[in-house]
């Protein structure tokens, strides 16, 4: 097993099964975050946004809706995971097993289970990982297995795509 140090984008040949990601960030979340979350959502459990109910919850104060920290913890996991993706194929045995509060920072690790050459696509692979996201006192707040096709080295469908400036070159 090789635990790899924080970088930016991995194509399909950088993937071994068994090697594990520790994302470069954390992410803390914020009451704004989370009621904006809930609000935009249309989610009006009243755990997520209002204190004096949520007050009387067996947590005793609003809890992160969870949408929002799944979404926190799949971002985290992108510059290692899927930074060169073409797309995700799908997300198995989401498992929220810590609840997060206003105040938490979450951080995101993943283990690479699978790969595979895209059948389709030969300018692709696919790759599949377990991620989980734990809190800043490393309890593990979820897990699920994601796969996701991701570009080959070689491809050049995410090549050359920065602009030349009209003034010319700096």
């Amino acid at each position: 097993m090789t635990v790899h140090e924080p970088s930016i984008g991995r194509y399909y040949e950088d993937f071994t099964v068994g090697d594990v990601y520790q994302h470069p960030m954390g992410r803390t979340i914020s009451e704004a975050d989370n009621t904006w979350f809930t609000l935009l959502t249309m989610n009006t459990n009243q755990n997520h946004f209002n204190a004096h109910f949520a007050a009387q919850a067996p947590t005793g104060k609003i809890i992160v809706n969870s949408g929002l920290t799944v979404a926190i913890v799949l971002g985290l996991s992108v510059i290692d995971v899927s930074q060169t993706a073409i797309m995700n194929l799908g997300w198995e045995g989401i498992r929220l097993t810590h609840p997060v509060f206003v105040g938490d920072t979450v951080y995101a690790e993943s283990k690479v289970t699978a790969r595979r050459e895209s059948r389709s696509r030969p300018y692709a692979g696919i790759v599949t990982c377990y991620t989980r996201g734990l809190n800043q006192d490393g309890d593990e707040i979820m897990s699920w297995t994601r796969t996701v096709m991701v570009y080959k080295r070689d491809a050049p469908h995410d090549k050359h795509y920065f602009p030349q400036a009209r003034t010319g070159p700096l």
